[in-house]
């Protein structure tokens, strides 16, 4: 079921329009690129990688999301995919990640995008600020995965900047091909 109750499960919380621009602001899409925005959900990020020129695929499980993400875009350069962020085929192509997902789903999400042979060039993640410390630390499982990549903790984005708001903290967390 796609309510509310889901929502608490795995600790998805939708930006604000207005903290979604400056999370593709600071990301820097530029015109073409290909984009994945994972737990696409209401379409908050994708608006505005559409509005930067990318070409969007926008990843989300529930189905009334998703349809409602097909009709708010059609029409527009993005794909939607419904389907389990475990289940995905990432793109052979080089690929950024600009995503508000669960954060329940942080750790798995990004030791997959991570992964050794993956085209990902660059992400720029919405995560609880402790996770991201734990990662850019080189800790846990999305911090192994991470390591041979530059990962930054970058802008903190406060807890009004979420409807619901959360009751955790969250950052930006930066990664680029690279070392640290």
């Amino acid at each position: 079921m796609a309510g509310p109750a889901s929502r608490r499960e795995w600790g998805w919380h939708p930006l604000t329009a207005e903290h979604a621009a400056r999370v593709v602001d600071d990301a820097g899409v530029r015109p073409g690129q290909l984009v994945l925005d994972l737990g696409a959900g209401d379409g908050a990020l994708t608006r505005h990688l559409v509005a930067a020129g990318a070409r969007v695929l926008a990843v989300e499980l529930h189905p009334r999301r998703a349809r409602t993400l097909r009709e708010r875009f059609a029409g527009a350069d993005v794909t939607v995919l419904e389907v389990d962020l475990a289940d995905l085929r990432l793109p052979r192509r080089p690929f950024r990640v600009v995503a508000n997902p669960p954060f329940g789903l942080t750790s798995p999400l990004l030791a997959r995008v991570l992964a050794r042979g993956s085209a990902l060039v660059a992400a720029d993640v919405v995560v609880q600020r402790q996770a991201a410390r734990r990662i850019a630390a080189g800790e846990g499982t999305a911090g192994r995965a991470a390591r041979g990549w530059a990962v930054e903790v970058g802008r903190p984005v406060p807890r009004s900047a979420f409807r619901p708001p959360p009751r955790v903290d969250a950052v930006v967390l930066r990664v680029r091909r690279g070392r640290r």
